[in-house]
């Protein structure tokens, strides 16, 4: 009998079908069986491991259950857990989103509860189990660092330490098999797998999925390329995103006409995904990391902050010019709100925003060489790599979203505290939910904490204007937060957000607010 290895998770879904991802044992087809009727795919192989993408098409109402099963023999679901259904998008568009960012895979144990607190998002899973149909969101955003592929869990550590002892890179994942171990640990908690099932997600990388201050700059690049052990593990790094993560933030439409899923149907495995991942890293521009839904009320759009950027020093932007091309086309599209997601937060606290502009600044030579180097030295220390470090591309899109004239909703992670921040012009809110489970030490709680009284901002701002930089389109203000604790988010269209913590199993919200 041919097993899952990873899933049945529910993927992309719209007001007529929906897509549902696996990885299994063996070779086999895969059959989805859903209201009377059976779809199939069969499965293609990458590095030894085999994977389907099963869409259900021209559905006309809520899917009740669903079964899975491979070359005939049931797999799904496990005995004793709720039954895994599938909601379309309501005709009415998306009522609820819920979000977040940054989950270690750590053991549940008292040990890792006191480092690393509760699993808000298996805590989650707990309660939609029993809660009612309100409470359930219709789409889960997934915002970056869903493994840590620098820093595993001592589950992972020790498959890594089986498989080849102490070599490079120590303690820190080395190629596709141990990315594979590292999804299949994230993702295969009976609770976190049940709710993976039957809750719709999208997702986008950040840095740690790759490697902390990944695509920082170009000194970085330069630095890691210097690295024996790094192109295997970008390589490693980028397939695997695509496999586990992005090919099901596409549509059924989408991956119809993706090129590199039709090699993998047809037999071209390993060879093919590197061959991509390698160029993807080498040449941004070769694919497009970045996608767009349409929710009804509302558009969707998740933005590549991490492969897409433009290192130039001198010139450096968050975007480069086809996908900041892509983005103004999408942003314009017709729709009552904007909902972006974006990995970093666009708006931080002022006093940091004026320290990234000025450490940006000082890293492109403003005030000479030795400084220079000492900046980027700062820079990648303490990880100066947000919009506001890219202060071009930051302007561009504060101008591009007040002149919209209709609400802009930006919502990230990384940062590991919660927040809400409102833009003086327009209609400009910027929703923070970090982290789901990896929390900050105490003492970096606080010098966060600093970084939201106003002495603070006057220093960031003074050591901006020193430096030469000119002032942003418009001021912010940090309305609600900053939260330290895990947390996961939900966003009520038009304009309620809620933040979300959890002690063992219980679910309870930390604030909520309107966005006005």
């Amino acid at each position: 009998m041919t097993a899952l290895v990873v899933g049945p998770m529910l993927r992309y879904v719209d007001s007529v079908s929906a897509s549902i991802w696996v990885e299994t044992a063996e070779p086999c087809t895969v059959a989805v069986e859903a209201d009377g009727r059976t779809y199939r795919s069969p499965t293609f192989t990458v590095h030894g491991h085999h994977y389907a993408i099963v869409d259900l098409v021209e559905l006309s109402q809520d899917i009740a259950s669903y079964t899975v099963s491979c070359d005939g023999e049931q797999v799904w679901p496990p005995a004793g857990r709720p039954p895994s259904r599938i909601r379309l998008l309501p005709a009415a568009g998306v009522r609820r989103l819920a979000f977040g960012s940054c989950r270690t895979s750590v053991p549940h144990d008292a040990f890792h509860v006191r480092t690393h607190g509760d699993d808000v998002l298996r805590a989650y899973g707990e309660h939609l189990a029993q809660a009612g149909e309100d409470e359930w969101p219709d789409l889960l955003l997934l915002l970056g660092d869903q493994v840590y592929a620098d820093s595993p869990s001592p589950d992972m550590l020790a498959f890594i330490r089986s498989r080849r002892g102490d070599t490079e890179p120590q303690g820190e994942i080395a190629d596709f098999e141990e990315y594979a171990e590292l999804y299949r640990q994230a993702w295969t908690e009976t609770e976190i797998r049940w709710l993976l099932s039957t809750v719709p997600t999208a997702m986008i990388f950040d840095d740690h999925d790759l490697r902390d201050d990944w695509n920082t700059s170009q000194p970085w690049r330069e630095q890691m390329a210097r690295t024996p052990w790094w192109q295997r593990r970008v390589v490693a790094g980028l397939g695997a995103y695509w496999v586990y993560q992005h090919l099901g933030n596409l549509s059924p439409a989408e991956r119809a006409e993706d090129p590199l899923l039709a090699q993998l149907m047809a037999g071209d495995g390993g060879a093919a995904l590197d061959a991509f991942a390698e160029k993807a890293d080498a040449e941004p521009s070769s694919n497009r990391w970045s996608y767009a839904r349409d929710l009804g009320s509302a558009l969707l759009i998740m933005v590549d902050t991490r492969c897409a950027r433009q290192l130039t020093p001198g010139d450096r932007r968050m975007l480069d010019a086809e996908e900041w091309a892509w983005l103004e086309e999408e942003v314009r599209k017709p729709a009552e709100r904007l909902i972006i997601g974006s990995s970093i937060p666009f708006l931080l606290p002022e006093g940091v925003h004026g320290v990234q502009n000025w450490n940006e600044a000082l890293a492109d030579g403003k005030w000479g060489p030795l400084v220079r180097r000492w900046s980027e030295t700062f820079r990648q220390a303490i990880d100066l790599e947000h919009w506001a470090a890219f202060r071009r591309s930051f302007e561009d899109l504060a101008r591009l979203l007040v002149a919209l004239g209709k609400p802009a909703y930006i919502l990230s992670g990384d940062v590991h505290y919660s927040y809400l921040a409102k833009a003086d012009r327009g209609q400009v809110f910027q929703l923070v939910c970090s982290p789901i489970r990896n929390p900050l030490s105490r003492m970096l709680r606080w010098a966060n904490v600093f970084t939201q009284f106003s002495i603070a901002t006057l220093v960031g701002s003074l050591l901006a204007r020193l430096a030469g930089v000119p002032r942003p389109p418009f001021r912010w203000r940090i309305t609600k937060g900053p939260w330290f604790q895990n947390a996961l988010a939900t966003l009520d269209l038009p304009n309620t957000v809620t933040w979300y913590g959890s002690t063992g199993e219980v679910v309870a919200p930390i604030d909520t607010t309107e966005l006005r």
